[in-house]
């Protein structure tokens, strides 16, 4: 004990604390990584139930939600209803195989509700004063897809639509501000087309973006990166312990 108490004994407070802070940070990282794979994990087995499954109407899931709680992500719909000609919107910064495009949004307006329905990628310009012209769908049309929650990731510049004309370019998905902006309100989700659906464009989404194998991916860095940390912090210990107690041995042996 008096060896530990010894080599405590020359680590400041302030040192230690922000030691465990960095690592006690890092731990928590890698277990939100890990947490996150789970959640992904129990996605796509969710999904994959799914196709095993009749789609059901927009009806149908909106009672399934509101009466018995049911996370409707995901579930496959049928729906019918008019597109709006004159409301289309473009996510911006969508890429595939190399190359930046858009996906280009639509509202679709059913008898008692309106929903933004997520129509495919279109390639983009190099220019990017230039927007990519878009045939724009009209009438009556029975679809098919999936139901999609979009998350609202951070945002360095909130989106700003006064001003602009039709089609716009937006960085993210907000269903409020879109709203609020075509004055008529959007259900809380986005339906994704299903792939086998003609009208639309470049059908190329996934509903996981980052597999569950590279969340515990980034979760073994973490934790490596971790145990790296209090190694290291350790050795600057003992270097710090070992000199004291060279300088010390100097200074006694001045003295005599």
């Amino acid at each position: 004990m008096s060896v530990v108490h010894n080599f405590l004994s020359y680590i400041k407070v302030p040192w230690l604390v922000f030691t465990l802070a960095v690592f006690t940070l890092l731990i928590k990282l890698s277990l939100w990584q890990t947490d996150r794979a789970v959640e992904k994990e129990h996605r796509l087995a969710r999904i994959s139930d799914f196709q095993q499954q009749a789609a059901l109407s927009l009806d149908e899931l909106l009672l399934l939600e509101k009466n018995k709680g049911e996370n409707i992500n995901d579930f496959p719909i049928k729906l019918s209803g008019t597109f709006d000609k004159d409301i289309l919107f473009l996510l911006d910064n969508q890429a595939n195989n190399n190359q930046l495009g858009y996906r280009v949004l639509q509202v679709l307006r059913t008898e008692e509700h309106s929903v933004l329905v997520n129509l495919g990628w279109v390639v983009g310009s190099i220019n990017r004063q230039e927007i990519p012209k878009i045939s724009v769908i009209e009438g009556q049309h029975n679809l098919r897809g999936n139901i999609r929650f979009n998350d609202v990731g951070i945002q360095l510049i909130e989106q700003d639509f006064t001003g602009l004309s039709w089609p716009i370019r937006v960085q993210q998905i907000e269903l409020d501000k879109f709203s609020t902006l075509i004055k008529q309100k959007l259900l809380p989700f986005v339906i994704y087309l299903d792939t086998k659906e003609s009208i639309g464009y470049k059908k190329n989404w996934q509903p996981i973006v980052m597999p569950p194998e590279k969340h515990r991916a980034y979760a073994f860095q973490w934790l490596s990166l971790a145990i790296a940390w209090l190694m290291l912090m350790v050795w600057a210990a003992i270097t710090m312990k070992n000199n004291a107690h060279k300088n010390n041995n100097k200074h006694e042996g001045t003295e005599v």
